[in-house]
């Protein structure tokens, strides 16, 4: 194994990025998108409902908890980021995950607080907000939908850096110890 090989797979802090082979940052991004991939299925769910006034609250609550989510990922990830060499592809590819999802990050913080001032709730597709209890307005809802897809591409970048490049996964010596009898 290379040194910058092995220098990608040893953990910064074991114990805030998770041990060598058990990173904690693809344990936690399992908050982040699924409460981002519930929030849009509720968000249309409320274009369609005879009362879509809780469907509405509940995505911009999901929001709330997947931005959180998203916020301790991160933590864990860029230390992740930091044991990767610089000038690598592997470390290029990692930037561009990071920016994407600080993006996405900001962008759902943003959603939140559009929906938290009101304006998530109002008559079907003018994003007025003057209907208490309405389904979600069009505007908040495709700015989610914008940054769930976007999620998607980073998603992609995430497992490249894992399953193409290896990062902070065991070397196969290692991962041989699971198939053996």
């Amino acid at each position: 194994m290379t040194g910058g090989l092995h220098e990608a797979k040893q953990p910064v802090s074991a114990m805030l990025a998770g041990p060598y082979g058990h990173p904690f940052h693809p344990m936690l991004v399992a908050l982040p998108i699924g409460a981002w991939v519930a929030s849009m299925v509720f968000d249309l769910v409320s274009r369609f409902a005879a009362d879509p006034g809780f469907l509405a609250e509940g995505s911009k609550w999901l929001i709330a908890i997947g931005v959180l989510g998203a916020l301790a990922a991160a933590m864990a990830g860029f230390l992740d980021l930091f044991a990767i060499p610089a000038g690598t592809p592997a470390f290029r590819t990692g930037l561009l995950h990071m920016g994407l999802n600080l993006v996405i990050t900001a962008a759902y913080a943003a959603g939140f607080l559009w929906r938290q001032a009101g304006t998530s709730v109002g008559t079907a597709g003018t994003g007025t907000g003057t209907a208490t209890g309405g389904p979600v307005a069009l505007g908040p809802l495709l700015l989610s939908a914008g940054s769930l897809a976007l999620l998607v591409v980073s998603g992609y970048l995430g497992g490249k850096l894992a399953y193409r490049y290896g990062v902070r996964v065991a070397d196969e010596v290692t991962q041989a110890d699971g198939f053996r009898r």
